[in-house]
């Protein structure tokens, strides 16, 4: 074609300032953009709608300014100026194709399809703002577009849109040290595709020359290219800022959201731990006495509702405490003790119902509810089976180990109140293991009588360690062979301001139940030291022997609150003899032996008591520092009439004399038992053919009706003071 025959086209000029402010325009709105877009995604709900709302206004407006200040940049020999309905409809294409960019990278997640169908709208929408802000520009001739270039802005549009879906949706999986500097870098190629594409699409046009613009009187001006280029940037920066505020804020939120969800994780573990320490057993996970009374309570008032309903039907508490525990804790230390508590709980959560409930009440105690039980026959049948259960050998440190238990029976309404019948259950419990164990028994009522005495005497003991109701009675102890007084044995009693003088076999095994008797034992040696310190002072050198139970055996202190006592009245240790009973010495050994170890080093003696009665170990019996032995009554009761028990009696003397211990022979009652025991070399005897236990003052009145050579265990310093009150041999 011939050069001359082309058009001839007005030259066109951008203002490069202009040009560099779209520049950073696009890319301050490209950065805005990914800002929204995670903000978007990150919001949910009203907030969502909002965000998206407001970003596609925001973002929309930041490209099209971009558009228009790069417009307002671009000049003709002509005066130009832009018509306000086209320049608005390209800036609600703007908002357009920034509200489709925002919804779709909300969804975080999207398909190529979708990706592309997205891609394509976006591009649509970026190059309608274009060609429709062109179009503002009223030009006559009108603009003369280059199909190629325009076909080349529009892949450009769509391109820009791919790349930038693509990056909304990588950007949000960035960790959050790494997101700024990716944001920026992608800003800035955001930025430039935008840029690229709209001055591609600029490219495209030519005016023909003599073109004339027919909008010189609209929107035109170097004034209002900074207007709308500092309006658009302080709107951009404006958003940015709410953006990362908002993100703060709601980074300050999740944390403090995520320290109540702690807060509260760490309240609700603390409440079921506080619950599970409360309401069941550490050890063996059972319901403890709390819970399984409260669901006696419910049974008891579904049992009534039941019964109006004229359907028959009762419930049972079963008591059940182990035979034969306490060897085993003792020998095998307590963590194969433990071992059993766990695995009898185990056996006994088999052999009942889900409805039912078995809870540990006590150190080897526990209790089972039986709901909609029918008669006795079948409380006897699940006895039995708990009986079989537990006699089954437990495997302890390779070695296979038998208990047995004792079981007590209430049903109700057949037997007991309501409000008693844990109760009724224990004592049928201890009627079952009087019987000798093994076995079961059912409630009586004069079981529960006898409970019913228990506990008002449980209420009573504990206000008489307060009150100071006990008194110490002493039974003398007599030398063999100089028939002097050698000690004196104390024996506490209870002055009960209702019942009277109370003796010990009806108060102690109380007081080791309840826990009372370690106070009690504490009481007991103190007052034998107070008595001990005011018989010295009066010339009388005594010595007192008392009682020690299991209990003050276990306790680690115990050597020592012994000394303090002893130290508080300044008496001798070798004036206080403590015994304990041959079962107890063997069967607690290891305890015994560190007990007995502690009051050896403060200089107590030692007597082993009830000799004969319990199993005994020789070679036990040799490591204990023990000083004497005491048969016990019912050998001696048997002496004048039974050959085996006098033989037994020698046999025990013999021994003991071999082992260097003394022999003190109690409950002698005749005059035939004390010539037996001295002849077959008893070193002290006691009982009611001398005297009977006595209090402290009637001892002193007892002593004076002793000759005085009777009474040579005095001391030279008692002869002295109390030979006035003596009569003389």
């Amino acid at each position: 074609m011939n050069p001359s025959l082309l058009p001839e086209f007005l030259p066109s000029h951008h203002n490069l300032w202009a040009v560099a402010a779209s520049v950073l325009i696009a890319m301050l709105a490209s950065y805005v953009a990914l800002d929204l877009a995670r903000r978007v995604r990150q919001s949910d709900g009203r907030l969502h709608a909002i965000w998206w709302v407001a970003g596609s206004l925001t973002l929309g407006t930041g490209i099209w300014s971009m558009h228009f200040v790069g417009m307002l940049g671009f000049s003709l020999p002509i005066d130009l100026g832009f018509t306000v309905g086209a320049t608005l409809a390209s800036w609600i294409a703007a908002v357009g194709a920034s509200g489709i960019a925002l919804w779709v990278a909300s969804q975080g997640r999207y398909g190529p399809l979708r990706l592309v169908l997205a891609s394509v709208a976006m591009g649509a929408g970026i190059c309608a703002m274009h060609y429709i802000g062109m179009a503002a520009l009223d030009m006559a001739p009108g603009i003369v577009w280059h199909a190629p270039t325009v076909a080349l802005s529009a892949a450009i549009a769509i391109g820009a849109s791919a790349a930038s879906l693509l990056i909304f949706k990588h950007l949000g999986d960035a960790a959050p040290e790494r997101r700024v500097p990716l944001q920026l870098l992608a800003a800035l190629v955001m930025g430039l595709a935008i840029c690229g594409m709209h001055y591609t699409g600029m490219a495209a046009a030519a005016f023909p020359a003599g073109s004339v613009c027919l909008s010189t009187d609209a929107l035109q001006g170097t004034g209002l290219t900074t207007v709308v280029g500092l309006a658009t940037s302080i709107l951009l920066l404006g958003t940015l800022f709410t953006s990362t505020l908002e993100a703060r804020l709601q980074v300050v939120a999740q944390r403090l959201a995520h320290s109540l969800q702690e807060a509260n994780t760490e309240l609700t573990r603390a409440n079921h731990e506080l619950h599970q320490r409360a309401f069941t057993d550490a050890l063996t996970g059972l319901p403890n006495r709390v819970l399984f009374e409260d669901r006696l309570r419910h049974a008891l008032l579904r049992m009534g509702r039941a019964n109006l309903l004229k359907v028959e039907e009762r419930i049972a508490v079963l008591f059940v405490d182990l035979d034969g525990f306490k060897p085993i804790n003792d020998s095998f230390g307590h963590a194969a003790g433990d071992h059993i508590l766990r695995a009898t709980a185990d056996r006994l959560v088999r052999l009942v119902k889900e409805s039912d409930t078995v809870a540990r009440v006590g150190g080897d105690e526990f209790l089972i509810l039986l709901e909609g039980v029918r008669d006795d026959a079948e409380c006897a049948q699940a006895a039995n089976k708990v009986l079989r259960a537990l006699s089954e050998p437990f495997s302890i440190m390779g070695k296979q180990l038998q208990i047995a238990c004792s079981i007590g029976i209430v049903l109700h309404p057949d037997q007991g109140e309501p409000d008693k019948l844990v109760s009724n259950a224990d004592a049928a419990m201890y009627a079952a293991k009087r019987a000798g164990g093994g076995n079961y028994a059912m409630f009586e009522s004069s079981m529960g009588a006898d409970a019913s005495q228990q506990l008002e005497l449980q209420s009573d003991l504990r206000q008489a360690l307060v009150l100071k109701q006990f008194e110490l009675y002493y039974q003398p102890k007599i030398d063999g062979r100089s028939t002097r007084t050698s000690g004196v044995e104390a024996l506490v009693r209870w002055n009960h301001p209702q019942r009277g003088l109370i003796a010990p076999v009806h108060f102690i095994g109380l007081a080791e139940r309840f826990g009372l008797i370690v106070r009690l034992g504490d009481w007991i040696i103190d007052e034998a030291c107070r008595q001990i310190a005011q018989w010295q002072s009066q010339g009388m050198t005594m010595s007192v022997a008392v009682n020690l139970s299991v209990m003050q055996l276990r306790e680690a202190d115990f050597a020592d609150r012994v000394g303090q006592a002893l130290a508080r009245h300044g008496v001798p240790a070798s004036l206080l003899l403590c015994e304990i009973t041959e079962s107890l010495a063997m069967e607690d050994f290891r305890a015994t032996e560190r007990t007995i170890a502690g009051l050896a080093r403060i200089g107590v003696f030692l007597s082993i008591d009830d000799f004969g009665t319990g199993y005994s170990s020789l070679s036990h019996l040799r490591q204990l520092p023990a000083r004497q032995v005491k048969i016990d009554r019912s050998f001696v009761q048997d002496l004048e009439t039974q050959e085996d028990a006098r033989a037994v009696v020698d046999a025990v003397i013999r021994l003991a004399h071999a082992l260097g211990l003394g022999v003190v022979a109690e409950g002698v009652e005749t005059q035939a038992q004390r010539d037996l025991l001295l002849a077959m070399g008893c070193d002290e005897l006691q009982g009611f053919f001398y005297a009977k236990p006595m209090d402290a003052s009637a001892l002193l009145d007892w002593f004076g009706t002793r000759k005085i050579g009777d009474a040579g265990g005095l001391g030279a310093a008692a002869g002295q003071r109390l030979a006035p009150a003596l009569p003389r041999a």
